[in-house]
Formats: C-alpha cells, sequence, structure tokens
C-alpha cells in the first residue's frame, strides 16, 4: 500500500483554496511533498479562477518542518536538464503566482518550511504556538530554497547572518519585531483572522490583486538565477563530511531523546557540534 500524500488540497470557494501539510509526527518535507506541492502550485498559478490560496498545517506543533535529510538521495529531479530544480522551481512560481499567498502558522516552521513561509505574499503567526529558524548551517549544510536570499530582505543581513548561522530558534514576538511574519496574534484568534483576510482579498478584484503583487515584487523579489544556485550549493553540501558526521550525531540523540529534539531542534543542534 502507498503511502498517503503529505499534502491536501481544498478548493474552499471558487476563487480561494487551501493547502494542508500533514507528515506526522513533525511535519518533515519528504520528496513526495516537494513533488506533489510543486504541482499543485503549478496548477494554481494557472487557474483563472483562483484569488486566494492558504498554506496551514494538520498537526497543531509543526507548521512545515525541515527537508527529511534521510531521503536526500531520493530528492526530486526536473523533468528536462535546463529545468530548474523542484523546490527551487515551487518557491519562484509561488512568490510570482497571480494569487495571493497566506501562511497560517501555526507550530515549528524550520528549513524548507520556513522557505515556503518566505514565499508566501503574508505570513500570520500563533503568538504561542509559532517558532521559527534555518538550521541548516548547524547540521553542516546550506539553505538552499530561499532561506538565504529572502530572509535578509526580510530582517536585515545582521539577523539573517545571527538567524542562519547560529541556527537557533526564535519565538513568534522576536519574529514579529524583526518582521520575519507579518504580524501575529492570539492563537485562538489567527483562523478567525485568516479567514477574514482571505474573504476580503477574494471579493477584490483579481486584475488589480496580481498586478499589485507584480509591482511590490518588483521592487523586492531576489534574482531567480540567486535561488537556483542555493539550490544547488545546498545539494553540495549534503555529500560533505561536516554534515555526515553530525547528522550521525543527531541520529544519536534522536535514539536517546524522540521527539524531544524536534522540539528544541536549536538547542540540540548546539549539541551536536559540541560532541564532535
Amino acid at each position: 500500500m502507498s503511502q498517503p500524500s503529505t499534502i491536501r488540497l481544498e478548493r474552499t470557494t471558487p476563487r480561494t483554496a487551501r493547502i494542508t501539510f500533514s507528515n506526522p509526527p513533525v511535519n518533515l518535507v519528504i520528496p513526495e511533498s516537494i513533488v506533489t506541492l510543486h504541482k499543485i502550485v503549478s496548477e494554481l498559478e494557472n487557474d483563472p479562477d483562483i484569488q486566494v490560496v492558504v498554506f496551514a498545517s494538520g498537526l497543531p506543533d509543526f507548521f512545515i518542518n525541515h527537508f527529511d535529510a534521510a531521503a536526500a538521495a531520493d530528492l526530486p529531479v526536473p523533468e528536462h536538464k535546463d529545468d530548474n530544480p523542484l523546490w527551487a522551481d515551487m518557491v519562484l512560481r509561488l512568490s510570482k503566482a497571480p494569487f495571493v499567498s497566506i501562511a497560517a502558522i501555526r507550530g515549528r516552521t524550520r528549513g524548507a518550511g520556513n522557505e515556503l513561509a518566505l514565499a508566501c505574499d503574508l505570513r500570520y503567526a500563533s503568538r504561542e504556538k509559532a517558532f521559527f529558524g534555518q538550521p541548516e548551517v548547524g547540521l553542516g549544510l546550506v539553505p538552499g530554497g530561499g532561506g538565504a536570499e529572502r530572509l535578509p530582505r526580510s530582517i536585515g543581513r545582521d539577523r539573517a547572518l545571527e538567524a542562519i548561522l547560529t541556527s537557533a530558534d526564535y519565538d513568534a514576538d522576536l519574529a514579529e519585531r524583526w518582521g520575519w511574519v507579518t504580524r501575529t496574534l492570539p492563537d485562538a484568534e489567527l483562523d478567525a483572522f485568516v479567514d477574514a483576510t482571505v474573504a476580503r482579498l477574494a471579493s477584490f478584484d483579481r486584475h488589480a490583486l496580481a498586478t499589485a503583487k507584480s509591482q511590490v515584487n518588483r521592487a523586492t523579489l531576489p534574482p531567480d538565477a540567486h535561488l537556483v544556485a542555493a539550490f544547488g550549493e545546498f545539494a553540495g553540501t549534503l555529500t560533505q563530511p561536516g554534515f555526515a558526521a553530525r547528522a550521525v550525531g543527531l541520529g544519536a540523540l534522536v535514539a536517546e531523546k524522540g521527539l524531544d529534539v524536534e522540539y528544541r531542534l536549536g538547542e540540540y543542534i548546539g549539541r551536536v557540534s559540541e560532541a564532535l
């Protein structure tokens, strides 16, 4: 029996859609997630009716987590030689799509998950339950899907360097002060706020929404080639000894501490490197 998809698409109204990520227990991004997300985003960007798309999680403690490095050998490859890598292509398409994308963030949001959130147009986060991070460097890797390109544009060079180089976890209050998210809300109010924003945007003229987004994109988006290059650099670090040694150390911690490692990944990453 094949594994069920980690992604569920729901057409909530003729003009709106909801993409729910669910890969228990900790919402790791796996190769199937990448392929399915790429397919869905590609289809929605060509839908003449869709105006607003919400990304959400089916797990209360994790929004979209980091890529499952244990599945690195199965990273999907593009259909044609000159095509962009699928993950890079998906986040590029998402940021330029003629619909408004909203990340409704509740839970840990790290690595690839944070890169997807950064590719969204609006990011609304639970004040009590959202946490953010780019943990790659602490594991001997580098961000590969826009983390190093988009985060500095949101929070500034020095803060982005701190977040990426230290691989620490950041709570929602600090993320809001830094501009990592659009705004935070009390957890009990998050869903209602997102729903109201979706309804408001869906009532507006689609052409005006898409054109205004395109105008802002011209002033803010990094060059596509930079994200493509970053994915190549990420893929290259997957074969380096620095990652191999840290993967073994993190695996030992997971065997000892279980799911607590994912709940407090920023803290445990420091322990892995200290032990080398």
